[in-house]
């Protein structure tokens, strides 16, 4: 990640780093005072935000550091180490409002009711879903126009929160309106909230630790590294061709063989071919290792 991509991923994120912090702070207040255990517990919620948002402010800033000599490939990993955090922090978020929710249908079971909330945390809860929807569609847009993983990974925790504001609303909505009984809508709209925050956690722990496992590139995006180099001029023949990500970049090695009566200054310009058309198609940050072979005498690879 070079620096204006870190500047601009930076920005975005103190954008919804203060976002939250009214939101939460609103949250919780409206709780207390609307009498809703949902949105306490949602601004609590809310409050995990802040977490993320360090963890994307800090790492990002260490992943776009160039090159030193302990980190000969850069510091991308260290954008996948806070994705990966992101994932863990959605996937606890999940559990707790999954137990809390739990708990709450058992009380209503025996025998409790929750109390009614009040008209001030229902609009406290539509308010927090259009805003958090709409800091979503920013942060996403943004992290997919500077191809910032992490970015997009704080993104999808905006959205958890929206979701879990629409099963609060959809709760103190259905308890308000109906009252008794009927305040069991609230835990059971947030146990669906959770599972679909798990399965965002999930998508986003997965990915990053494929990548932090060295796992291979998509085979769509080899099978174009493969044509770009079989297409190049005076390349022969390729083999042993190796790729993984590494944060936002991607790293390609490969083996290809060439006449063995051209010259090392040929050779060498066919390699740098190679490196230009990746890079260009790719990025310029990608990492690019060509090991030259010559070909046999026989016309074999």
């Amino acid at each position: 990640m070079d620096m204006e991509r870190v500047k601009i991923a930076q920005r975005v994120t103190w954008h919804g780093f203060f976002v939250n912090l009214l939101l939460s702070v609103g949250k919780i207040l409206s709780g207390i005072f609307g009498n809703s255990a949902a949105m306490v517990a949602d601004g609590i919620h809310s409050l995990s935000d802040f977490v993320t948002d360090f963890i994307v402010i800090i790492f990002v800033r260490i992943s776009g550091e160039d090159r030193d000599k302990g980190h000969p490939y850069g510091h991308g990993k260290f954008e996948t180490m806070a994705s990966m955090l992101i994932g863990m922090v959605l996937l606890a978020v999940a559990i707790g409002i999954c137990v809390n929710a739990t708990q709450q249908i058992y009380s209503i079971y025996r025998g409790n009711l929750l109390e009614v909330p009040s008209k001030m945390a229902l609009i406290a809860a539509a308010v927090c879903i259009v805003v958090k929807e709409g800091l979503f569609q920013y942060t996403v847009r943004v992290g997919k126009k500077i191809n910032s993983p992490v970015l997009i990974a704080n993104a999808w925790h905006h959205r958890s929160d929206a979701l879990s504001s629409i099963g609060t609303l959809i709760g103190i909505g259905g308890a308000s309106l109906l009252g008794g009984k009927f305040t069991i809508l609230d835990p059971i709209a947030a146990i669906l909230v959770s599972i679909f925050i798990g399965r965002v956690a999930y998508q986003i722990g997965f990915s990053t630790i494929q990548e932090l496992l060295e796992a291979s590139l998509p085979e769509e995006i080899e099978k174009e590294i493969a044509l770009l180099i079989r297409n190049t001029n005076k390349v022969r023949f390729y083999h042993n061709l190796q790729t993984r990500k590494i944060g936002n970049a991607y790293a390609i090695d490969v083996h290809i063989k060439l006449d063995r009566d051209i010259s090392l200054v040929e050779a060498h310009d066919v390699a740098t071919d190679i490196e230009h058309q990746l890079r260009q198609k790719y990025g310029r940050q990608t990492q690019i290792n060509i090991h030259m072979e010559p070909l046999l005498e026989d016309g074999h690879a």
